[in-house]
């Protein structure tokens, strides 16, 4: 899986950011300035937004909706009122709220310079890109080589210090896939290569698994949390973040976040 920097600078083979310096009034260093500026955002926003096997399943869905993979395939689709449309879903269920989108641009603003206005026609479709690309990325997936199963199952073997772990982390994915696409029969003919993708990882277990071996391993230290290797690994912002910067980002979450706590 690419990071994100990446998948959106190879996007239609770097076509989709002179199309986006164009569509913002914008040179090639510019949106890659934009580019660094918001793949951290997005990078924690997705993270949070799949902060455990139920969520993630809830994203993956919304990700699977709409039409984010013409959006990535095509750029141009992407600034239709459609388009724009589903960029705005694309961004509530990744940053929660209207409000952190706007301060996640006033950020951006600050540490460019570019205008944040410009940052808030960019977002939707910077987050229909990405929902597109993660998107492809799945579909082909299906066809050939995982890398979901295989980066999870990396995970797995070396997170994963005891059995009971392994089985507990594949029966939260199981029921992630339930819960969202219902049941792995059904899911294996649909058209969502998501539901396919996890249905196969399913029945087939992870790279790196040792199965119905029930041997403990010796002086296993205290595991890390394999899903949350996972999600950190598939939402990695793929460039080096300030601390600054990254401080800032999470303020904005919190904040708001405990706003709508609060409110609720």
């Amino acid at each position: 899986m690419l990071p994100l920097y990446e998948m959106m600078m190879r996007a239609q083979n770097g076509e989709a950011m002179r199309a986006m310096a164009s569509q913002f009034g914008l040179n090639e260093d510019q949106v890659t300035q934009a580019m660094e500026a918001l793949m951290p955002a997005f990078a924690t926003g997705f993270k949070r937004s799949a902060a455990n096997p139920q969520d993630f399943g809830s994203l993956m869905q919304a990700m699977a909706g709409a039409n984010y993979a013409e959006y990535f395939n095509n750029l141009a689709s992407a600034f239709t009122p459609q388009g724009i449309a589903d960029g705005n879903t694309m961004l509530k269920q990744i940053f929660g709220s209207k409000q952190i989108s706007e301060a996640i641009a006033q950020q951006a603003a600050l540490a460019t310079g570019i205008a944040q206005d410009i940052f808030n026609r960019m977002l939707p479709v910077v987050a229909s890109i990405l929902a597109g690309g993660f998107f492809s990325q799945g579909g082909a997936a299906t066809a050939g080589a995982n890398p979901f199963a295989d980066m999870m199952g990396q995970m797995m073997s070396q997170a994963a210090a005891s059995q009971k772990q392994a089985a507990d982390f594949t029966e939260q994915l199981g029921k992630m896939m339930e819960n969202t696409f219902g049941s792995g029969g059904k899911s294996s003919q649909s058209a969502n290569p998501f539901a396919d993708m996890m249905d196969t990882m399913m029945k087939a277990g992870f790279p790196g698994m040792t199965g119905s071996d029930k041997t403990e391993p010796e002086k296993a230290e205290e595991p890390d949390n394999p899903y949350s290797k996972f999600i950190g690994d598939m939402f990695d912002a793929g460039i080096k973040v300030q601390k600054d910067y990254q401080k800032n980002l999470d303020s904005v979450f919190d904040s708001y976040m405990n706003g709508m706590k609060k409110k609720d």
